[in-house]
């Protein structure tokens, strides 16, 4: 079966992925066909968090070399097509993401964003592209204990939320009596539910979903109602001509069906070998972590 997933690894990569980090320096600037105003001339900046299957990881070749995969990162790439721009992708945690737009230093935020207004003060959204929800999780053997929303609300449990992200909301809106712990990486969440230390978690849905493959034991309880359900891209705050053109870019590669193809390799890929995380300075999966 291993080798199976290795082969439908190496295929895919083969003929659609992108090495992930921070753009080649060998690539060089794109036409910019639309002459758009971007943080560095012809390339397309976007800043993500590569921690969350199968929005974005990395994919592991048989080797362990880590490529930057994930439907939100082949949407990158098509956008920057679009835009006949170079597409430059720089990988930061989670909670790092909205102080990268804020300081104008990415043009695109793109990490299974939803459009919480909070954050727009520090940026604009796309259209919705993706509707995504959200879900509350636990183990097999803790199943009986939460069977809604409301059961989580107890003093005695501890429930994880990734830090900076709506599910960190949600946490405190529907299990506000509970001790609430915050991380960095929804790999960590993952990690320490399974290991006992938490006792539930908020998660998106398909991140859920797509830990499942990986985690057996892990359990979705519910889903968990949010006013601002589905996903969106994060824009430059105020640069209307980007925005207007990644909409474009977006509706396009919808309606003709490739964003599918991308949800399809994408989820082959998250259920293969795969690191939710930041890599070491030498690109390298650090020798500390493990891998799904």
């Amino acid at each position: 079966m291993k080798k199976i997933i290795a082969l439908i690894l190496v295929v895919l990569m083969a003929v659609g992925m992108f090495s992930g980090c921070v753009v080649n320096e060998e690539e060089k600037a794109g036409t910019n066909k639309y002459n758009l105003t971007t943080v560095k001339e012809g390339y397309l900046t976007v800043v993500t968090s590569p921690d969350y299957a199968p929005y974005e990881f990395y994919a592991l070749d048989e080797n362990g070399k880590p490529t930057l995969a994930g439907f939100d990162m082949d949407l990158a790439k098509y956008i920057a097509d679009y835009l006949g721009l170079t597409l430059e992708v720089v990988p930061v945690d989670f909670d790092g993401i909205i102080g990268e737009m804020s300081a104008g230093v990415a043009d695109l935020a793109m990490a299974g964003l939803s459009p919480d207004p909070d954050r727009l003060e520090k940026m604009d959204f796309s259209d919705i592209y993706y509707g995504g929800k959200q879900a509350f999780v636990t183990t097999k053997s803790k199943k009986a204990q939460f069977t809604d929303l409301e059961s989580t609300n107890k003093a005695e449990y501890s429930i994880g939320a990734q830090n900076g992200t709506i599910q960190m909301e949600l946490a405190a809106k529907y299990s506000a009596n509970a001790e609430i712990v915050t991380l960095t990486k929804a790999t960590d969440i993952i990690a320490d539910l399974v290991a006992g230390n938490l006792d539930g978690a908020y998660i998106e849905w398909d991140v859920a979903v797509s830990y499942q493959k990986n985690y057996p034991d892990l359990e979705i309880v519910c889903e968990v109602p949010y006013e601002a359900d589905g996903n969106v891209i994060g824009v430059a705050k105020g640069n209307a001509d980007l925005l207007k053109y990644v909409n474009e870019a977006l509706h396009k590669c919808v309606d003709e069906g490739t964003f599918n193809q991308y949800l399809e390799k994408a989820n082959a890929l998250a259920a293969g070998e795969k690191y939710e995380g930041m890599l070491d300075q030498d690109g390298n999966v650090p020798t500390d972590e493990g891998v799904g």
